[in-house]
């Protein structure tokens, strides 16, 4: 059966009415969980299911941010709380062996939890690369500084996320490190000339260009389009994303709700796709505005459909794996991570 290339979210613990009838109708691609849709295990379980079988897709991602520190949508009392990407880059700076290590562990482990409840996709690695008076919003997520040490740990985590049976979503490309404010609530307009970027930002993802799905940032890069975003720039995403990085996955927008995109949800759904992603994002579980991205949404076709199946085709079954092994050995890594930072 043909699906429509979007990713929604849904309002609660359970699907309403509503929801169960929109999910019929509108055929999205995949779904998406926060923390208003978590009670316990087994709930997340249900819901997970229930998605997949009222949209008649046994297969259909289902997404969820889950990176640790802040970003976590699964948390206690039910699963653990991972470190923040800060926890890495520091070990990585004691000891780079060691920092990739925990990286790594920390996403196995991620990748555990989130395969008992039948997620398939999370939305991580980070490759932005945060300056000197930036928005806090990435702030401790990301890896680092320098954009090499950045894609090296970006690396481990997707290793780790992989070797889980867990996709990895790559973000925000072509990077959200610069942004003077946090784009849920404005856009942020970035100033810094082509070359620099090409050396800092662009290159912490050039690295990861291979990776099989990835999001965008509602960013403007000014030396590039002045006028739109990258999630609504066909020249960031044909020129930049496609081009200079050479990403050639499957490309979603970053939330279709966010305050950084102007004009209203079907406006902005309609430039999503016109400036070239391929699949549209929406997280906020509002009925209306699910209702407006879908009807701006076309049928998953052409070459969007094709780097859909290829990242779906990417997934592998989790490797055997010593759970309580692996925790422990984080531990220890995050121990020695603060330790050297202290």
């Amino acid at each position: 059966m043909s699906t429509r290339a979007f990713i929604t979210g849904v309002s609660g613990t359970e699907l309403t009415a509503a929801e169960r009838e929109f999910i019929r109708a509108e055929r999205p691609w995949g779904f998406i969980l926060f923390k208003r849709n978590v009670a316990t295990p087994a709930q997340v379980a249900a819901l997970v299911a229930e998605l997949r079988s009222v949209a008649n897709a046994p297969e259909a991602p289902v997404l969820i941010d889950q990176e640790g520190g802040r970003v976590q949508r699964l948390g206690p009392p039910h699963w653990p709380v991972y470190p923040p990407g800060a926890v890495f880059a520091n070990l990585y700076d004691t000891d780079s062996a060691l920092g990739l290590a925990a990286a790594r562990l920390s996403a196995r482990l991620i990748a555990a939890d989130l395969v008992d409840l039948g997620i398939t996709v999370d939305c991580l690695p980070l490759a932005d690369v945060p300056v000197p008076g930036a928005d806090a919003v990435i702030g401790n997520r990301a890896y680092g500084t320098e954009p090499g040490k950045v894609a090296a740990i970006a690396r481990a985590v997707t290793e780790g996320l992989e070797q889980g049976g867990v996709l990895p979503v790559l973000k925000h490309i072509p990077g959200h490190g610069r942004a003077t404010a946090d784009t849920h609530f404005k856009l942020p307009t970035v100033d810094t000339p082509r070359d620099e970027l090409e050396r800092t930002d662009f290159a912490a993802f050039k690295p990861l260009a291979d990776l099989p799905m990835a999001m965008t940032a509602h960013v403007v890069f000014s030396a590039f389009d002045p006028a739109h975003p990258a999630t609504t720039s066909a020249t960031m995403i044909a020129d930049v994303i496609r081009g200079a990085i050479g990403f050639q996955g499957l490309l979603m927008s970053d939330d279709v709700s966010m305050n950084a995109l102007s004009g209203n949800i079907a406006e902005r759904t309609r430039a999503i796709f016109a400036a070239g992603c391929d699949v549209a994002l929406h997280c906020n579980g509002s009925i209306e505005e699910m209702r407006d991205v879908a009807s701006q949404t076309p049928e998953l076709a052409g070459r969007a459909l094709e780097r859909a199946k290829a990242a779906l085709a990417a997934r592998k079954p989790p490797q055997p794996f010593d759970r309580v092994a692996a925790r422990t050995e984080l531990d220890a890594l995050i121990a020695r991570a603060n330790t050297a930072s202290a």
